[in-house]
């Protein structure tokens, strides 16, 4: 029994623990295009991460992302809300400058720097916020899943919220990006580390079933 206990106890060493960060990342500006077939957000200036705010007119970096095609809609209509599809779709974090080298502690690194790499995951939410005669403003949410700058898989749930004027948006389906809040947080494991959980498991199985036949 007791070499069972210490095999448990190196598995349970290298399942990583499940725990939400209180990281936040915000962004604002850029610009959005949105159609049936997606909505893509280029350049977003990115303006904290992980506590690090850059100085007045000043960035950390940029936030870009994309959906996948719209599922379905509310009320017949783009313009009422709906859900787009997670398939295809992306979202990515750059930094530039001293402040993403001092956040990925790499001195060296040349501009731009990969923080995080993504995608979203299924359904994104499409919720008309406010709606003033042809101004609108939209609220983008969904659950978005990649990798960190360190190597580290996660999940963060994200709003962005988009002002649509409709007069320009037929014209070049183009609306502005407000802000955004990302709150990245729950740890997933590697694939690596859920390899080294399996081994464990049948470890514990061929001791277990040796010590019952012994019995």
């Amino acid at each position: 029994m007791r070499r069972i206990a210490v095999v448990l106890g190196l598995v349970v060493l290298l399942l990583p623990t499940a725990a939400w960060s209180d990281s936040i990342r915000t962004n604002q500006f850029g610009a959005v295009s949105i159609t049936n077939a997606g909505i893509v957000c280029n350049g977003s200036q990115l303006t904290s991460f992980d506590g690090i705010t850059p100085p007045s007119k000043h960035s950390l970096g940029s936030v870009s992302f994309s959906t996948g095609a719209l599922t379905s809609v509310t009320s017949g209509s783009i313009w009422r809300g709906g859900t787009f599809s997670g398939k295809g779709s992306s979202f990515d974090v750059v930094g530039v400058g001293a402040w993403a080298k001092a956040i990925t502690g790499c001195s060296t690194c040349a501009d731009p720097i990969p923080l995080f790499a993504g995608s979203f995951a299924s359904p994104i939410e499409w919720t008309v916020v406010s709606h003033s005669g042809y101004n609108y403003l939209f609220r983008l949410s969904g659950m978005v899943r990649g990798e960190l700058y360190n190597g580290r898989f996660i999940s963060a749930y994200t709003r962005q919220t988009i002002v649509v004027y409709q007069n320009q948006w037929f014209q070049d389906h183009q609306g502005g990006l407000r802000s955004g809040k990302t709150s990245f947080g729950l740890n997933t494991p590697e694939p690596g580390t859920l390899g080294l959980f399996g081994t464990g498991l049948i470890v514990i199985a061929g001791v277990v079933r040796r010590r019952l036949f012994g019995a």
